[in-house]
Formats: C-alpha cells, sequence, structure tokens
C-alpha cells in the first residue's frame, strides 16, 4: 500500500517549486491532493498534471493573506471531503533588502504570507484536521531560521516565528491527535531564490558553506515533507527538521 493511500492533503503554495514537488510526491503515494495558490492557473496546472499521472487532485485559487479565502476553502473542504489528513504550509515569498532601507510595505508583506498565512492555515483548518484522528500539520519554515546572511532580515524573522509557531501547535494540537513539525530547508533550487544562485560569486560562497556541496531540489525537500505525513512519522511531532546538505552544522 502506498503511503498515504486514500489521506486528504492540502498543499499551499502548490503551484510551483517546492509546493508542486510535494503536491505531486503526496499524489504518487495515494494521497487526494487540494492544490492551493493564489495564481489559480498555476494551481490547475498542477492538479492537472497529477491526474493526468492518473492520481487524485484539486486546484483552489486562494491567497493566504485573506482570512475570508481561508475559511471558504476550508468550509469547500468540509463539505466535500468532511476532513482534512495532511496540511501543508508551504505558500512563501520573500524580500531581499539592507534592513535600513527596508519599508513598512515590504516588511508587512512577508509577515502577512510568511507566518500569518500559515496561522489562518492552521487555524481555520483545526475541525477537518480533528475529524481525521491522525492529522499532520507540516509548516515549511527555512535554515534562515537560525544561520543569517545579509539583506535577509524580514525572511529570516518570518521563518524564526514559524518555527516557535510549530512548537507551540504541537503541544496544543497534540490531545486531538494532530502532530505538528516543521521543515527547514536550507539553499533550493526554486523561483525564490534561483536569481541569485545564477551569480557565480553568491553560489560559490553558498556551497562553501553547504557540506554536500550541492543545492537542494524540490523532490529533496517533497521526500521529507512525505515522511513526516506518513505514519512512518507517528510518534513524531514538535521536530524540526533540516533539509539542507549539512548546512546548520556549518560556522
Amino acid at each position: 500500500m502506498r503511503r498515504l493511500e486514500d489521506r486528504i492533503a492540502l498543499v499551499t503554495g502548490g503551484g510551483a517549486g517546492i509546493g508542486r514537488a510535494i503536491a505531486e510526491t503526496f499524489a504518487r503515494e495515494g494521497a487526494r491532493v487540494l492544490v492551493a495558490d493564489r495564481d489559480g492557473e498555476a494551481a490547475k496546472e498542477v492538479a492537472e498534471a497529477i491526474v493526468k499521472a492518473n492520481g487524485a487532485a484539486s486546484a483552489h485559487e486562494v491567497d493566504v493573506t485573506d482570512t475570508g479565502q481561508v475559511k471558504a476553502l476550508m468550509e469547500e473542504i468540509g463539505k466535500t471531503h468532511g476532513r482534512l489528513d495532511v496540511l501543508v504550509n508551504n505558500a512563501g515569498v520573500g524580500e531581499r533588502a539592507d534592513f535600513r532601507h527596508l519599508s513598512d510595505e515590504a516588511w508587512e508583506r512577508v509577515w502577512a504570507v510568511n507566518l500569518d498565512g500559515t496561522v489562518r492555515c492552521a487555524r481555520e483548518a483545526f475541525d477537518l484536521l480533528k475529524a481525521s484522528g491522525k492529522a499532520s500539520i507540516i509548516n515549511l519554515s527555512s535554515i534562515m531560521a537560525a544561520k543569517h546572511t545579509r539583506q535577509m532580515a524580514v525572511y529570516s524573522a518570518t521563518k524564526g516565528a514559524v518555527s516557535a509557531l510549530s512548537r507551540s501547535l504541537a503541544v496544543e494540537y497534540a490531545p486531538y491527535g494532530i502532530r505538528v513539525n516543521t521543515l527547514l530547508p536550507g539553499y533550493v533550487e526554486t523561483a525564490l531564490i534561483g536569481r541569485y544562485l545564477q551569480n557565480p560569486m553568491i553560489a560559490k560562497a553558498l556551497l562553501t558553506q553547504t557540506p554536500l556541496r550541492r543545492f537542494g531540489t524540490p523532490q529533496d525537500i517533497a521526500n521529507a515533507a512525505l515522511f513526516l505525513a506518513s505514519d512512518e512519522a507517528a510518534y513524531i511531532t514538535g521536530a524540526a527538521l533540516n533539509v539542507d546538505g549539512g548546512m546548520a552544522t556549518t560556522l
């Protein structure tokens, strides 16, 4: 039997990059995947690709910064499926700027997606997750929650907050059979940081901090998410899993 057979899994930011890889991996392992993204066309493309590969998926256009849209999505899931077994809070944005020049608007935009979006989804999905009886929340943080580089202050701050939130929710949600864990990717070749990795000097500097001497792929993160979503991780909650090629071990 596949590892997520008959599970209902919601992946935010599922229209590209890490989110897409997670959605496709979960579908191959038997889950019915709800692909959510503020880019409705991207979500539709991923869902159609999953169905074409004999998986089960549906597309949902939702902006996680909008409480009304998140509530409506959870209501739709409740009416259609009656429960939610896996929630992957992957939607995220970045902002690279010197802190002294960082605008209020940029600061608030990154917080609204990275932290507040995670809060909304974890909160509004509670009843659906409780109905599962063995639900799993996987929140995407970042190695930048613990390691820092120039011009990434707001991104690092939000990801540190996501990590702290996950630990709190692991305790609060445990009595209801809901596990909450965090993934902390290193530098992964996605659109979010791809433009930085194209600079040979930056790429070389980052690789020297990565013992495995390669950048991550979306599939690397999807494989870790699959483990945390599956019954193989049934006794794991409140954990933070680095998927960073060893970057967290370096100075």
